[in-house]
């Protein structure tokens, strides 16, 4: 028998000499079934909360201590309203026990493996998108401080804060979500928070085929670009799918290759062995010890790395980046936002200029065309769908001017009666010009895979 059972058994009050301090029982036994469900849940939760030894309990793992606690509460439950029916006891025990441990009222959505994106404008406003929908749900939270209290919980577990003078901060869950939140002054209607999704189970290759992302051969090519170390851009708009594309493709990276990871919120899952994930830091209460991403850029070329991986270049790290790409890690690879392939060459450009080095124009686009041999575009498309909308080639330089050919691309032809949009995939017609590196790398594509064609309808 456990120790919180056998204190279970040894105190007439339910309180467990090992969970809780000595400081008096877990509450009186008059009949509060009059008390509406959120009120009876409050005060079950305040007695817990107060009666809770957390320096005793903090050496339990977490399912022993939340399976033990469980006990705890369906006392308190009986204690407090017997007369609650079968399935009120059994919600009102879960979302106490997801108050005390988990992340409230969001424990719900994030059970709900349909949702992709939960945003929470105040304490009683939190929307959900459903299969590229979004749609008002109808969980609250109990009032600001309630909220706060979950955004606190949630950025303290990977060490970062969130207050007035820190009112602005990126976090992950668990399960590597990417979680937002923004407090007031900055927020007038309340804290809000977006959360972005990211599975236990990362998507696969499968699954993006079988949801018409991209088509088999679109695939191939990128399987042989990755495995003959060619450097990738992956450009797109929010949410479009940048970061989930950038973990699948990433599986084809060999096991027996380095790889450093670079981000601001850790959202990659790679599944190599030989992976060493870094991680930015934001400055302390001090406005001291920020580390960025162009810190991190900087640091991970001593760190004898075969490729390097930026979740999202954004600033005066693309610079290092493309340096990088030029000096002997081949085959990295980043996202970056832009509508479209010659908008990333653009946007490059811009990074560049952010990084404070004053270099001529042409300079700029020597260095992108020399680092980068492949962009892919993405894009979210009207009603939801996400889909790889171009892949081009960069060839060099003409003059002044990058050239680049596109390979493959999709090509919308309308909207359907549920208003998502439909198209067709096409080859262009055109051989890439990096079909000589492959073939030194062992790798063979079919000879009519690039014939000027309709791929696949959608």
């Amino acid at each position: 028998m456990s120790r919180l059972q056998r204190g279970l058994n040894s105190t007439g009050n339910g309180a467990s000499p090992q969970a809780f301090n000595r400081t008096g029982g877990v509450g009186g036994g008059s009949d509060r079934s009059g008390k509406s469900f959120d009120e009876l849940k409050r005060i079950i939760h305040g007695k817990l909360v107060d009666k809770l030894d957390l320096s005793r309990v903090s050496d339990l793992a977490g399912d022993t201590l939340r399976r033990e606690i469980r006990l705890v509460v369906e006392r308190l439950c009986d204690t407090e309203n017997p007369l609650l029916n079968r399935v009120e006891r059994e919600r009102l025990i879960d979302e106490v026990l997801d108050e005390t441990f988990g992340f409230g009222p969001l424990e719900a959505l994030l059970k709900d493996p349909t949702i992709s994106d939960i945003l929470v404008n105040g304490p009683h406003k939190i929307y959900v998108e459903r299969r590229g929908k979004l749609e008002k749900t109808d969980v609250k939270f109990r009032d600001n401080d309630h909220l706060l209290q979950i955004i606190d919980r949630i950025v303290s577990k990977v060490g970062r804060r969130v207050d007035e003078t820190s009112p602005m901060v990126d976090a992950r869950l668990p399960d590597g979500s990417r979680v937002n939140a923004i407090i007031p002054p900055l927020a007038l209607d309340g804290p809000t928070m977006s959360i972005r999704r990211f599975g236990a189970n990362p998507l696969k290759l499968e699954d993006l085929l079988n949801y018409k992302a991209f088509t088999p051969e679109m695939a191939m090519l990128m399987e042989a670009c990755i495995k003959a170390r060619l450097n990738i851009v992956i450009s797109g708009g929010t949410g479009s799918g940048k970061t989930t594309l950038l973990n699948t493709l990433s599986s084809f990276i060999p096991h027996d290759e380095r790889v450093i990871t670079i981000e601001d919120a850790a959202e990659l899952q790679l599944q190599q062995d030989h992976v060493v994930r870094l991680e930015t830091r934001p400055a302390n209460i001090e406005g001291k010890g920020a580390i960025n991403t162009r810190d991190l850029v900087r640091n991970a070329l001593r760190m004898r790395p075969e490729r390097i991986i930026i979740g999202e270049c954004r600033g005066g790290e693309a610079l290092d980046m493309l340096q990088a790409m030029n000096t002997g890690h081949a085959g990295s690879m980043t996202t970056l936002h832009a509508n479209t392939t010659r908008d990333a060459q653009a946007r490059l450009e811009t990074m560049i200029m952010m990084s404070g080095m004053e270099l001529p124009i042409k300079a700029m686009r020597q260095q992108i065309s020399s680092a980068v041999d492949l962009i892919i575009q993405s894009n979210r498309l009207q009603g939801g769908p996400r889909k790889i909308t171009s892949i081009s080639e960069v060839l060099g330089m003409e003059g002044d001017v990058i050239i680049m050919q596109e390979i493959f691309r999709f090509k919308q032809l309308g909207i359907d009666q549920n208003g998502r949009s439909y198209g067709q995939y096409e080859a262009s017609g055109v051989r890439p010009g990096f079909i000589p590196r492959l073939e030194a790398s062992g790798i063979k594509l079919p000879t009519n895979m690039f014939q000027e064609r309709i791929l696949m309808r959608d």
